[in-house]
């Protein structure tokens, strides 16, 4: 907790006035126990207040000055504004991303690149009625723009599951020059032509019943996967309207698996195989939804409004983020999943970190260098 810029989290505070006519238990005390229980893996309220209670002398040394109890974390969950961590969340993304903005991410590309996705987390409709999804089922979609560059989320929206993914790209703000690359299910002309004219660059899949005209061709190596690399025009009324400019339709089978694809992207500069090596690398939001759903708590909650279900998941974010942040600062070799399970069963020690992460801490002497051995068998 001492990598956390408790300034700023005061600010973040201060804007919502999240601390107004609190005694007790403050906004602080609100983060850390919830980043407690996403860091140990706790299951409730009931949880997190019997493994903070049996350390009662620890708790002053963690930051937490306020009383423990069931009553008084639920009812900071209902009430405390949940745009208090998401703007602190944006504050931990803006320092990592520096941290990471030479890291590399498998294609050669000088320029920003970002995968944007959605996952859904199922609920119950009866104790979450607010998450409408289907007629007898809720869910709530987490909606990501990821930074290719050390699988950093820049932007992230939570919303009912009934809300259709291409909704979202109306919120994002578009970077020029940058590359967003995303599956076909946000395939809208109307907004991929808001992106062109942003001056940034887009990578897709097309569908298959997508009526073009070919206008050039350019020769492409078959043995690399590459089977066609063409300009294009829409031809079908309202796409060709939404869509006015040509776009570049790559055709590739992939070596690996004998998948065919075909990607629409207005960028004429790269060549076709990066492209292809481009659209690839989305896979990387894919394993970020599949980690933070598998080693953080978004997927079972501890209240059932709406500000308790955000607050959790933004402070799972603060979490993730901060353990990439601790990550570089510490310039250790182990990977977020391992650092996350070494503080998982350390949370009351007092060690530094940097010893407690380093890559030497498990190497103990053999048996046969201690002098007072005795044999078991003469």
């Amino acid at each position: 907790m001492d990598y956390l810029p408790l300034h700023e989290f005061r600010k973040c505070v201060a804007r919502y006035h999240g601390n107004y006519k609190v005694r007790g238990f403050s906004c602080l005390d609100q983060l850390l126990c919830l980043a407690f229980a996403q860091l140990t893996y706790r299951e409730s309220l009931r949880d997190i207040e019997a493994c903070l209670r049996a350390m009662p002398s620890r708790l002053y040394h963690m930051g937490i000055r306020g009383n423990i109890s069931r009553s008084t974390l639920a009812y900071a969950d209902e009430t405390r504004n949940w745009r208090i961590y998401a703007d602190f969340a944006q504050v931990l993304i803006g320092i990592a991303r520096p941290l990471y903005a030479k890291e590399d991410f498998g294609v050669q590309l000088e320029q920003p690149a970002y995968a944007f996705d959605s996952t859904t987390i199922d609920l119950c409709l009866a104790l979450f009625p607010w998450a409408r999804f289907r007629k007898t089922k809720g869910a709530v979609k987490l909606h990501a723009l990821l930074n290719l560059r050390g699988s950093i989320p820049e932007f992230i929206h939570i919303t009912e599951g009934i809300v259709h993914d291409v909704n979202i790209l109306d919120l994002l703000i578009i970077q020029a020059g940058a590359f967003y690359v995303i599956d076909r299910g946000y395939l809208d002309f109307e907004r991929l032509y808001a992106i062109h004219q942003s001056g940034a660059f887009f990578v897709t899949r097309a569908k298959r019943n997508m009526a073009a005209q070919r206008r050039y061709s350019r020769s492409v190596d078959k043995s690399t996967g590459l089977r066609s690399d063409q300009t294009v025009f829409l031809t079908s009324f309202y796409p060709a309207k939404h869509y006015p400019e040509p776009l570049r339709r790559i055709s590739y089978r992939d070596p690996e698996t004998g998948q065919y694809l075909v990607f629409l992207t207005n960028n004429f500069v790269l060549p076709a195989l990066t492209i292809a090596h481009l659209y690839k690398t989305r896979w990387e939001i894919e394993i970020f939804f599949k980690w933070i759903k598998q080693h953080l708590r978004i997927k079972a909650f501890f209240g059932t409004s709406e500000n308790a279900v955000k607050t959790q998941v933004w402070v799972a974010v603060c979490v993730y983020v901060l353990v990439a942040i601790l990550k570089k600062r510490l310039n250790t070799p182990a990977t977020l999943y391992t650092i996350l399970q070494i503080l998982s069963v350390r949370q009351f020690e007092r060690e530094p970190l940097q010893d407690l992460l380093s890559p030497h801490f498990a190497d103990f002497p053999k048996n046969d260098t201690a002098p007072e051995q005795l044999l078991l068998f003469v």
